[in-house]
């Protein structure tokens, strides 16, 4: 029996085998060339570094308004990324393995047993999951708190939650960045506190309907993200009076702009094998296996799917795997994770 490429009535558009109708990203070689980084801050000046910073930005923005169905994945990986680096600086010794057991091997809704490092986590997955325009509530702040280990109180909450309103009333990319990190230091919470702001706010600001972890997984930044004037004065101005200091937080951005682009293209790639075979499963619920495949970073072997049975999910990984379409994550002979 010969098989041939056919749309699939449960991936419409896919066609078997097919690569994707949609050229992956790329980034002009002097965009990359004109990033600044260490070396480079000290020529330029903080309005040259914002333009690059803007290009770089545009560029990731016409990556997240294609709203493909892998970008969950995608934004899943890059808080996987973030909440390894928020770990390693918290003094933590957990990788990005560590931390993606701590989540799915531990049982759904018992989120008390991830441990500190699982909590930094699902903080970051809370920035990629929850809807741009919930992200700073002060039901939300608080509860990325009490994620990072950070000690608040309603009062402290509330009052950030007013300074981070008038971050987002339109002060400027340079004044939101260096603010949301002020705005942070003011209430003595850590840099990643400050990144996780700066993140959601860069999502409300250009109108994403989900943000993008970005700067968390910058480990360059460094104490020096931290402002030397007070927080309240950077909310009211949106100006940094360090130049220095708010050019190496746009360098950053920057920088973690392109990774998340060449994030989006690696992964790309593979989603399209996905897709590519997914008309050929046949296996009952395998439509709802290649959507949370696409939607999240990984999947645990044991993950209950309505319509699977556990041999069932295993046999179907084991096929993903032969066809090249998904990889096994963990390198372990039980309690195997999957994902692109």
């Amino acid at each position: 029996m010969i098989l041939r490429p056919q749309t699939s009535p449960r991936y419409p558009g896919t066609l078997a085998g097919a690569p994707s109708t949609v050229s992956l990203p790329t980034v002009p070689a002097w965009l990359r060339r004109a990033v600044p980084d260490a070396q480079g801050l000290a020529s330029k000046d903080v309005e040259d570094v914002a333009l690059v910073v803007g290009a770089a930005i545009g560029a990731l923005d016409t990556v997240v308004r294609r709203q493909e169905r892998w970008a969950g994945a995608w934004r899943q990986r890059l808080a996987l990324s973030a909440a390894a680096v928020t770990a390693k600086q918290a003094g933590r010794v957990e990788d990005e393995s560590a931390l993606r057991d701590s989540v799915l091997l531990t049982r759904p809704g018992d989120f008390l047993s991830v441990g500190p490092a699982g909590s930094m986590l699902l903080a970051w997955r809370r920035l990629a999951g929850t809807p741009a325009e919930k992200l700073l509530t002060a039901a939300s702040i608080g509860a990325v708190l009490d994620d990072l280990g950070l000690r608040r109180d309603d009062e402290v909450v509330s009052d950030l939650a007013d300074d981070l309103r008038q971050l987002s009333a339109g002060i400027g990319t340079v004044g939101t960045l260096t603010g949301a990190f002020a705005a942070a230091a003011r209430y003595g919470f850590a840099r990643a506190f400050g990144c996780w702001l700066a993140d959601a706010l860069l999502a409300q600001q250009l109108g994403w309907a989900r943000a993008v972890p970005l700067l968390g997984a910058e480990a360059a930044l460094g104490a020096s993200a931290r402002p030397r004037r007070s927080a309240a004065d950077s909310v009211a101005t949106g100006i940094e009076t360090n130049p220095e200091r708010a050019k190496s937080l746009l360098a950053a951005q920057a920088r973690a702009a392109l990774r998340a682009i060449d994030l989006s293209a690696e992964l790309e790639r593979r989603a399209d094998r996905l897709l590519a075979v997914a008309p050929k499963l046949r296996a009952k619920a395998a439509d709802a296996v290649v959507n949370k495949l696409l939607s999240d970073d990984a999947i645990v072997a044991s993950e209950k799917i309505a319509g699977m049975s556990d041999r069932g999910l295993r046999r179907l990984f084991d096929r993903l795997v032969e066809l090249g379409a998904v990889r096994e994550l963990s390198g372990r002979p039980t309690f195997r994770i999957y994902g692109l």
